[in-house]
């Protein structure tokens, strides 16, 4: 599918027939992680793995695109245009780190990388602090913002979530730098132990759940719940699992909703472990060519509503890396009207920026570059 293509590192014969090809490629065996036969061993324990795969509980459709309109979407996305970048510089709070973990808050780093605090708890979800999503360090979507601030200013995190394998999600320097500097454990899908395994990460500091498996953290509660997306470092596909993710304390639960398409599973989700006093939902990404693994943004306010039915709705995957060919602000234009005409309570930070439920922000819409 075009839209693996497009995270494993764009122009893959430019690549080849540079003379850079080398130095492009510096780096990227270990980026790509662990062999399916690495993962096989554990990923077989699951029901959601068949003949060598993942697969989604609701089927997602093939990309709809012919070969002419792929060649055509690669090259508007990594080209220059204007409308899918920002017109001026993004602007960026500096996070405090002397702030006691919250009740309910999240610090929103840009694309899916947040802090949530949840009764006096920490979870990193999807840290990528990498100039690049890519295998590669000079090929590849790169940022389109600074990181608000670096991960050595990051206060005591007791956890980090994964949601699945792509490299704008899974980074091997962040997660690597996070184990030197953090004593937190890793909490990720099946399979993607293998690749922490194979970047060094102890084994002691890795718990693999499977869909609508949970893990204890003190009073704390993660289960890993379902998406409809696809995972994949390079030329194998599905051989880890993708997921959301449910956090539930004692007084508030949250939801990550990592990468995915819209799904039945969501209503399921929130009957389960719900009502959600705080959900993150993927808006951007989206194209007419994988309608069912990227949701768009009146989607994520539909996802929203399956949850929840009064929390506060963060956006996530978006801002920060071109990953598809819609303007760069237009997932939360189209967030913020579509959130309105369901009366969500909506919070689009900055990237850096702390929000608490009480504390709607789409009035600022600092977007409008």
């Amino acid at each position: 599918m075009i839209g693996s293509a497009l995270r494993i590192g764009f122009g893959t014969a430019s690549l080849l027939a540079g003379g850079w090809a080398l130095r492009a490629l510096q780096g990227a065996p270990s980026a790509l992680g662990a062999s399916p036969v690495e993962i096989d061993g554990i990923a077989k324990r699951s029901p959601n793995y068949k003949d060598g795969a993942f697969v989604n509980l609701e089927p997602a459709s093939a990309a709809s695109l012919t070969r002419q309109e792929q060649f055509l979407l690669v090259r508007e996305v990594i080209g220059n245009s204007s409308r899918q970048q920002p017109s001026g510089p993004v602007p960026l709070v500096t996070p405090d780190p002397s702030l006691a973990a919250g009740d309910l808050a999240v610090t929103w780093y840009g694309h899916s990388s947040a802090v949530i605090e949840i009764d006096g708890y920490r979870v990193l979800a999807d840290p990528v602090w990498s100039d690049r999503c890519s295998p590669s360090k000079t090929l590849g979507p790169r940022r389109l913002h600074p990181v608000p601030a670096p991960l050595e200013a990051m206060p005591a995190i007791d956890a980090v979530i994964i949601s699945h394998d792509h490299y704008d999600h899974l980074d091997i320097d962040t997660v690597k730098q996070l184990a030197r500097t953090q004593r937190a454990k890793f909490f990720v899908p099946l399979g993607i132990g293998a690749h922490l395994r194979n970047w060094h990460i102890p084994a002691d500091r890795i718990v693999e759940l499977d869909w609508n498996e949970s893990a204890r953290l003190g009073d704390l509660t993660l289960v890993c719940t379902p998406a409809r997306h696809f995972s994949g470092r390079f030329l194998t596909r599905n051989t880890t699992l993708w997921s959301s993710w449910a956090l539930i304390g004692p007084s508030h639960r949250a939801f990550f909703g990592g990468d995915t398409g819209y799904s039945k599973s969501f209503a399921d989700t929130g009957a389960e472990y719900g009502p959600f006093d705080l959900s993150l939902m993927p808006v951007g990404a989206y194209h007419q060519g994988w309608p069912d693994i990227h949701m768009n943004p009146e989607d994520a306010v539909r996802a929203h509503r399956d949850v929840t039915d009064a929390g506060l709705l963060v956006p996530i995957h978006w801002a920060t890396f071109r990953l598809a060919p819609h303007p760069w602000s237009e997932p939360v234009e189209r967030l913020v009207q579509a959130a309105e005409a369901d009366k969500v309570l909506l919070a689009v930070p900055k990237p850096g920026q702390r929000v608490q439920p009480d504390e709607a922000l789409a009035n600022d819409p600092w977007w409008l570059l």
